[in-house]
C-alpha cells in the first residue's frame, strides 16, 4: 500500500480496508503523542484538570490534511464529491453520517468519474 498516495492525495479511491487502516494510523499516532507529552511533561493545564499536550495539538493539526484526504478518496468510493465532508460539521448527525457512508457501506461497483473500483 501506498501510505504516503494515502494520506495526502486528494485524488482517486480507497476502500473500507484503507479507510479503516487509515483510521488506526490516526488513533496510534494520537495515542503515541499523547504519550510523548506525558513523558516530555509538554501538557498545559487548562483548569478543571484538562490539560492540552503540545506534541499532540501539532499531530491533531496535521491530522486533519490527512484525514480529508482520506474521507475524499472514501467518498469518491462512494461515488460522491469530497466536499461531502463537510457534513462532519453538522453535530451528532454528521458524524453518525461519515461513519455509516465511509465506514460501512460498500462503494460504487466499477469504475466512476474519480477512478477505477480499487477493488477490481
Amino acid at each position: 500500500m501506498d501510505w504516503k498516495w494515502l494520506l495526502t492525495s486528494f485524488d482517486g479511491r480507497i476502500n473500507r480496508g484503507k479507510f479503516w487502516a487509515a483510521i488506526g494510523i490516526f488513533i496510534a499516532v494520537g495515542i503515541v503523542a499523547m504519550l510523548i507529552d506525558m513523558l516530555l511533561g509538554t501538557q498545559i493545564d487548562m483548569g478543571n484538570g484538562g490539560q492540552l499536550g503540545i506534541v499532540g495539538l501539532i499531530v491533531s493539526i496535521a491530522s486533519i490534511y490527512c484525514a480529508l484526504a482520506v474521507y475524499a478518496k472514501r467518498w469518491h468510493d462512494r461515488g460522491k464529491s469530497g466536499w461531502w465532508s463537510l457534513i462532519a460539521l453538522v453535530p451528532f448527525i454528521g458524524g453518525i453520517w461519515i461513519l455509516v457512508e465511509l465506514g460501512i457501506l460498500e462503494g460504487t461497483r466499477g469504475p466512476n468519474q474519480y477512478g477505477p473500483d480499487p477493488l477490481a
